[in-house]
């Protein structure tokens, strides 16, 4: 039942990606421009972000179940009003409400997990849990497309509904309560400046994505983020009853699990960002089919991730998830030898190979989060996790995404014989190109060939750097993940004892 909770709301931030085109049309959708389909995605990112980490304080004090409930709830009624938006301005209000519900949602799933499941299944539990999130983001597409070939735009929000009043009813009955018995007072203040950091620095993020980060909208919010988010960890060293004990960072396992998974997503939905644009655009596959190119990614999530456990039982996490990372350098390095014509097979080995890796780097390194803290602080766990993972994805998407938009340009010639606007719309992104080159006439065939080429010199450059970050996550495994334990080592307390938080 978590799973199915937790697949509902990241498959519905992947399955939004395919059905862009559709609602761009002023006919069958709801006419967007592009500034307002990058906003329809980044209200949901934006809000999401930036309430995790207080969804997960909230939910060990009020009860996780009931956070569960109520986040299930509200991402289904901002689902329905999705589905039927009439402009693209009540379409990004939804989204921005689907984002609230979302936030409730994700640390409630695995902070319940470590609470249900004892330290010996846990880690298997959280396989499972792990997998469960790369196989929503590889099987979004592929609904969408499906979706998208039978019915109307609006449908890719409207299939949430019955599986969110099925979730609610079902979690009602099987999932038990449970919450810190002891959550002592609230940190009004630390809330607050943990949501308006993690505000600033994700709407940094999208601007400079958007912009670039040489731009004031981008490195304003990005510096006072920083500083916002300082001023938390100081005022938080500081008082009795902290919304998250800093110290955690001290213990080098847990420090070092946080910045593997910042640094796997940064390298891996970076990737997917331009890969989705390669598939779509130079090679020309539609939404069903670019989307079932992505199935081999959930596949190698859906095969090893529930084995993880038993893997890092038998070599150690740091032998686990260091050759899950280099199996992950190694698909986006593939990236730099794919052109125009290579066979597609190609494609899907690669995206299967980064799917095996990550099976392998994301259960250990979330076990070994969870694990440091005591049972009844698991939302803070939970939180700290997913805001990483959010944070470190958006960050891989805006700034690869600044690489490939800069290389593009910088490749493309302005192309000749075209007025001064559909020139500059043609080297603004390879989507602006198609749009031109559909009422170009005889000059259609040049401008794609220059497009497509300069698209993926843009993406091999892009490619390197997802490959050089998957590397330093590589690096930080190899240095401060712990080794395998020897067969008669006495056993870890239970994450619920004292001493659970400092065992490294």
């Amino acid at each position: 039942m978590l799973v199915i909770s937790l697949l509902v709301v990241v498959l519905d931030n992947t399955v939004l990606n395919v059905a862009m085109r559709t609602i761009a049309d002023p006919e069958k959708g709801l006419g967007a421009s592009q500034s307002e389909l990058e906003w329809a995605i980044n209200s949901y990112t934006l809000v999401f972000a930036g309430l995790l980490f207080t969804a997960g304080i909230l939910a060990d004090r009020i009860g996780r179940r009931i956070s569960l409930i109520a986040g299930l709830i509200i991402f289904g009624l901002a689902s329905l009003f999705s589905a039927y938006a009439t402009t693209p301005d009540m379409l990004i209000a939804a989204r921005a409400v689907m984002g609230l519900g979302a936030a409730a949602v994700m640390p409630a799933t695995l902070s319940i997990i470590a609470n249900v499941f004892d330290p010996r299944e846990r880690p298997r539990a959280i396989g499972v849990w792990a997998g469960a999130v790369g196989l929503a983001v590889a099987i979004g597409p592929v609904l969408g497309g499906v979706l998208l070939e039978h019915f109307w735009w609006g449908s890719v929000f409207l299939i949430n509904v019955p599986i969110v009043v099925a979730g609610v009813a079902l979690v009602a009955v099987l999932v038990p309560e449970s919450r810190d018995p002891k959550p002592g007072r609230v940190d009004v203040l630390g809330v607050l400046l943990s949501i308006a950091g993690l505000t600033l620095l994700t709407y940094g993020v999208i601007k400079g994505g958007e912009d670039g980060f040489g731009e004031p909208l981008a490195w304003a919010p990005l510096t006072a983020g920083l500083l916002v988010l300082a001023g938390f960890v100081l005022y938080e060293r500081r008082i009795p009853f902290p919304s998250l004990d800093v110290r955690l960072f001290t213990n080098r396992q847990f420090s070092a699990s946080t910045g593997i998974i910042g640094l796997v997503f940064f390298a891996a939905m970076g990737s997917m960002f331009f890969g989705a644009f390669y598939l779509q655009m130079v090679r020309g596959y539609g939404p069903l089919a670019s989307g079932a190119l992505f199935v081999p990614f959930a596949l190698g999530q859906m095969i090893f991730a529930p084995a993880s456990a038993s893997m890092v039982k038998r070599f150690g996490p740091k032998a686990v998830s260091t050759v899950g990372l280099l199996l992950v350098s190694a698909a986006l390095a593939t990236w730099v030898f794919i052109g125009v014509d290579t066979p597609i097979w190609l494609v899907a080995v690669a995206f299967f190979v980064q799917g095996v890796g990550m099976a392998n780097v994301m259960p250990p390194a979330t076990e070994a989060i969870m694990s440091a803290l005591p049972r009844e602080k698991a939302g803070v766990g939970s939180a700290v996790s997913n805001t990483i993972r959010q944070l470190g994805g958006a960050l891989g998407v805006a700034v690869l995404g600044a690489v490939v938009s800069s290389v593009y340009r910088n490749n493309l010639a302005a192309p000749a014989g075209l007025p001064e606007a559909a020139s500059d719309l043609a080297r603004e992104s390879i989507a602006g190109a198609y749009a031109v080159a559909g009422q170009a006439g005889p000059a259609a065939s040049a401008l794609l060939a220059d497009a497509n080429a300069a698209f993926v010199t843009a993406m091999h450059w892009a490619a390197v750097g997802s490959t050089v970050f998957a590397l330093l996550g590589t690096l930080v495994a190899a240095l401060w993940l712990p080794g395998r334990k020897p067969a008669d080592a006495t056993a870890p307390a239970p994450a619920d004892e004292p001493g659970a938080l400092v065992e490294a």
